[in-house]
């Protein structure tokens, strides 16, 4: 029988039947082989969204994008082409289709193919319900299509009747590029054509100006919201109080956590983890642990990053020992240290020197199912660098080769700085050369380092060129480089060249430290510079800088 003829058959079977029955008659016969043609797949999309059965003809629909649904004689665009001709228009159901057309597109993460369709509506006079422009604004800005989502949210928000959902998607997409002000004028669109903002609204446009920097107007949308009679609620509390954190108003952060607690909303765990690191970072360590003692009482599950940040607060004040066995109580607590906590607890133990133990934990990690990551290794070889133990350096180099990772910018100035420390200047420039070859561009630090080796033995010649090639290279001299240089010139006995960097370092709005002053003081008295010492002893002291007894003494004894 001729495919047309089977067609025909097909169709006068699924004419006479009930929606479902027909349904399964046009599953079953693609089941036995019989291959579907545009009219079977329009009448059954038709009829199924005639009877208010979506669910059943997006599944269609959704086969046809796959291709589980398919014939020589067509192609999934051929057949959306066919069930949007013009002169199907006047047909009830078009408008349902159109839409079914462009959310499973939208479902299918295919943007273009879901606008073109919803351009075609508005083309011909359809007006798509809220939940499909919704959708499509959506998938726009999952797909960093945002200026797209903006042209489509102006060019129909006067033809769809808008929801609050949708303006809601258009302020979270400005605040997630970072376009503040179109989020702002969002909002202000929004009460023009009468909608009321919701604590939802609020919170996002809250949480864009907190994650933007813009911590002044988060702050005076929170205070609004309470004059609008809106009840903030834990996530909006929680976006404010870490926006002040990462802002280091700790003092605003704190004030407003407690006025949470007052207003009977328990903080969650982001609003703790948020406190608990700003305590640690300003050394309250005390206060942290008062933190994390409330948040079990408040029965707040604790996560790894509240852990981790505590793990990390108590490295930093030595205390590596109380780390490690707060690591032990994480895992007690049913939680897994991660990479991030054996790397920071792995750090500790190499900044106090204790190397055997920080292998042990590097040891430790990899049984229990963690690579090392390119961190962890940096992080040891930088301690076994401290050591001047280059066995060690070169053993974990080799190791961390053979498991995939190649050195980072960061490895080779680590790598750079072991030999500076060695005094083998030679070869850190050796290394400095392979990294060059190796395609890394080296940073201001690297270049700190190399000046400080070459000062260090006296070969200020090359330092100075260095230092020169560093604006070529369209990096800047920081603190640390001007203060290596001027030490450098004055161990040379060059006053005129450390007085001329000192104020080449105060001129890009830079201080010298007092090491510098009382170098380049000292030099420029033993070159019997008396005026030029005496000025920058003024300048020095009215800097807040305390010159040594020894300077005091030689200027006083020069004026007397």
């Amino acid at each position: 029988m001729a495919q047309t003829e089977q067609a025909l058959v097909l169709i006068s079977k699924l004419v006479k039947s009930p929606p479902l029955k027909a349904l399964y008659l046009f599953n079953s016969s693609a089941l036995q082989g019989f291959p579907h043609s545009h009219q079977s797949i329009s009448f059954i999309l038709h009829l199924l969204i005639s009877s208010n059965l979506f669910s059943h003809s997006h599944s269609i629909l959704l086969k046809l994008i796959s291709g589980q649904i398919s014939a020589s004689s067509f192609t999934p665009s051929s057949i959306f082409h066919e069930l949007t001709l013009p002169h199907l228009d006047s047909c009830p159901t078009q408008v349902l289709l159109h839409e079914a057309i462009i959310d499973v597109h939208v479902q299918s993460q295919l943007p273009k193919q879901a606008l073109f369709y919803f351009n075609q509506m508005i083309g011909r006079g359809f007006v798509p319900g809220s939940y499909t422009l919704n959708s499509i604004l959506i998938l726009l800005i999952k797909s960093d299509s945002f200026e797209e989502a903006w042209r489509l949210f102006n060019e129909t928000k006067s033809i769809v009747k808008l929801d609050v959902y949708c303006f809601g998607i258009m302020i979270k997409g400005c605040c997630e590029v970072g376009y503040l002000d179109k989020g702002f004028e969002v909002l202000g669109q929004m009460e023009e054509m009468g909608f009321s903002p919701n604590v939802v609204i609020y919170t996002t446009l809250i949480d864009g100006c907190c994650k933007n920097g813009d911590i002044e107007r988060g702050k005076q949308l929170f205070y609004k919201m309470g004059e609008l009679g809106l009840v903030a609620n834990q996530y909006t509390y929680t976006v404010m109080i870490n926006g002040f954190f990462k802002k280091g108003l700790k003092k605003d952060g704190f004030v407003l956590y407690e006025k949470m607690k007052l207003a009977g909303i328990v903080p969650n765990v982001y609003a703790y983890n948020s406190m608990i690191c700003g305590c640690c970072n300003d050394g309250k360590m005390n206060y942290a642990f008062e933190l994390f003692d409330e948040m079990r009482e408040s029965r707040v599950a604790c996560n790894a990053v509240t852990y981790n940040t505590l793990i990390g607060g108590l490295c930093q004040e030595r205390r590596v020992l109380d780390a490690e066995r707060l690591m032990c109580r994480m895992k007690r607590d049913g939680l897994s240290p991660n990479l991030i906590s054996y790397n920071t607890l792995i750090d500790g133990y190499c900044s106090i020197g204790k190397l055997g133990k920080a292998l042990s934990l590097f040891n430790q990690m990899k049984s229990s199912g963690h690579s090392p990551s390119l961190a962890t290794y940096n992080i040891l070889i930088a301690g076994f660098s401290e050591a001047k133990n280059s066995a060690g350096i070169t053993d974990l180099v080799r190791e961390m080769e053979t498991r995939g990772h190649s050195p980072s910018k960061v490895t080779y100035t680590i790598l750079i700085d072991a030999l500076v420390r060695s005094d083998n200047i030679e070869k850190a420039f050796q290394i400095f050369s392979s990294m060059k070859k190796a395609g890394l561009v080296a940073d201001i630090f690297t270049y700190g380092v190399l000046i400080h080796g070459l000062c260090v033995v006296g070969d200020m010649k090359e330092a100075s060129k260095l230092f020169k090639s560093l604006g070529e290279m369209h990096l800047k001299p920081n603190d640390v480089i001007y203060n290596t240089m001027i030490n450098g010139y004055c161990k040379e006995g060059s006053s005129y060249r450390a007085l001329r960097m000192l104020k080449e370092m105060g001129g890009n709005g830079m201080v010298p430290n007092v090491a510098s002053y009382n170098s380049t003081i000292r030099v420029l008295c033993k070159d019997e510079k008396w005026r030029e010492a005496g000025t920058l002893l003024k300048e020095m002291i009215k800097l807040g800088l305390k010159p040594s007894i020894s300077i005091r003494n030689m200027i006083s004894d020069y004026q007397s």
